[in-house]
């Protein structure tokens, strides 16, 4: 679906972004007791990691597509 770019004030072509892969499963499960231990930490951590890695190729691919600002 074209969209209208208020700069120049006509119909842009569409673009699609580059294809990005799901996240996969969490790895992480919950603490077992009241303070996590250091192997729940570090599943926990590499969770938040492999999302953030995701979420940039994302917007990276939506930067190189014009979707995004740069």
């Amino acid at each position: 679906m074209a969209y209208l770019d208020p700069a120049a004030g006509k119909a842009r072509a569409a673009k699609q972004t580059a294809a990005v892969t799901n996240a996969a499963a969490a790895t992480a499960a919950a603490a077992a007791g009241a303070t996590p231990t250091k192997a729940e930490y570090d599943a926990l951590l590499a969770d938040v990691n492999a999302l953030r890695t995701k979420l940039n190729a994302l917007l990276t691919a939506q930067r190189a597509s014009g979707q995004l600002a740069t």
